[in-house]
């Protein structure tokens, strides 16, 4: 991972493996930065889409498979009405905070480490089914 960003101290490894696990593609940090913006409110997927709408292109099914992988995660929390909540916590914060201050400084830089990890992620599973000489 680290040869991906090179020596750039906001890409460490750590910070790149919560992308690699959370943060999948741009869709997925627009929706985790709308939920961390106002991390007091309780959403309705329906009303999360809509926050969303123009900068993401995410279907209601989409929110709802990030949601279940950060519920699982623990980055969110989910009611009995099945609303959702940005869930702080020592281990994902600093992430969810340099991910937030990336995506304003400098969000081309930020782009290119997320799809350059998904892509070594795909290609570091599909060299687990290669056939070995």
């Amino acid at each position: 991972m680290g040869s991906s960003t090179g020596s750039d101290p906001d890409f460490s490894d750590e910070f790149c493996r919560f992308l690699q696990k959370c943060v999948t593609n741009v869709d997925a940090a627009e929706l985790l930065l709308a939920l961390f913006s106002d991390r007091q409110r309780w959403w309705a997927v329906r009303d999360l889409c809509a926050q969303l709408v123009p900068v993401a292109s995410l279907s209601e099914a989409d929110v709802q498979h990030y949601l279940a992988i950060w519920e699982n995660g623990s980055l969110v929390a989910r009611d009995a009405e099945q609303r959702v909540q940005y869930r702080s916590a020592d281990s994902h914060d600093p992430h969810v905070t340099t991910l937030a201050r990336l995506y304003l400084e400098r969000p081309v830089t930020l782009f290119r480490v997320i799809y350059a990890l998904r892509d070594s992620a795909i290609h570091t599973f599909a060299d687990a089914f290669k056939l070995r000489g």
